[in-house]
């Protein structure tokens, strides 16, 4: 364990632990990493829903992510909900500051509800400035829309924002397709600039689906770190995902969409007493 490999997640912290910062380093537990933070917005919520946000002030974004990576650092950054466009700013100029190579962005912008999490300017300082030093971004397809300014229905539509994306800057784009309409399986489209992989897995019906973004970049970010090329990272992850939806379909935490079960694979350890 003299080598294991670190991840920053850059995020949000979720007081019902089924997204942001808590399922992150849960992730990282989980696939073998070991999980540094730093938190950029306070939330109260849970599997119902959002009761309220507390943005943390942007210097202390940028204390946190010098506290961490001053003493232990970081083989890869990940970055979820960045919350306003000074936080934006903040990670901007740590990464160029810390000579960051595998930034992870996935770009937390609208909620379930289909209300935006960031204003327009802060969209716009995300798509010039942050985009462009992101090693891979994973939008899902309302995200996607929102960047590209493309109208997702069908995967055709998914593989032309994917491209747009890339032409952005991003050295990957993962467009995540479990929202797009008539689509039976749960399709994803890779474009690394040279051609479209399409990443599939079987479409879980489950209500216990909270934080599967952030699980999913994150569990990225833990295999990138590891050393997997960037196909290898994904599908991967793809499995993982689909397995912790699988298992926490019976999960009963709270009485609106439950967390995944970040830790399936330890199931049949024996219980310490």
């Amino acid at each position: 364990m003299d080598n294991i490999k670190k991840v920053l997640t850059i995020a949000g912290s979720d007081s019902g632990c089924g997204a942001g910062i808590q399922a992150d380093l849960k992730v990282f537990a989980a696939r073998g990493v070991y999980g540094i933070c730093a938190i950029t917005a306070l939330t109260a919520q849970n599997t119902l829903g959002i009761d309220g946000i507390e943005v943390v002030n942007s210097n202390f974004v940028a204390k946190q992510i010098d506290s961490v990576m001053r003493d232990i650092s970081a083989d890869v950054w990940k970055t979820g909900m960045l919350a306003n466009k000074r936080i934006i700013n903040v990670v901007i100029d740590k990464v160029k500051e810390y000579n960051i190579e595998k930034l992870i962005i996935d770009p937390v912008m609208i909620a379930k509800s289909g209300d935006f999490l960031l204003k327009e300017e802060s969209i716009d300082t995300l798509i010039n400035n942050l985009i462009p030093l992101a090693y891979l971004i994973t939008p899902n397809s309302y995200e996607a829309e929102a960047i590209s300014k493309i109208k997702i229905n069908n995967l055709n539509n998914a593989k032309e924002a994917a491209k747009k994306i890339y032409n952005m800057g991003a050295k990957n784009v993962l467009v995540k397709g479990g929202h797009i309409p008539n689509i039976k399986d749960a399709i994803d489209i890779l474009y690394n600039g040279e051609e479209i992989i399409i990443i599939s897995s079987p479409r879980i019906k489950s209500k216990n689906t909270h934080g599967t973004g952030c699980t999913y970049a994150s569990s990225i970010a833990a295999e990138i770190a590891k050393g997997k090329d960037i196909e290898s990272a994904i599908r991967i992850s793809k499995e993982y995902i689909t397995n912790a939806i699988i298992s926490a379909k019976n999960l009963k935490i709270g009485n609106g969409h439950g967390p995944l079960d970040h830790f399936f694979q330890f199931q049949n350890f024996e219980k310490l007493n």
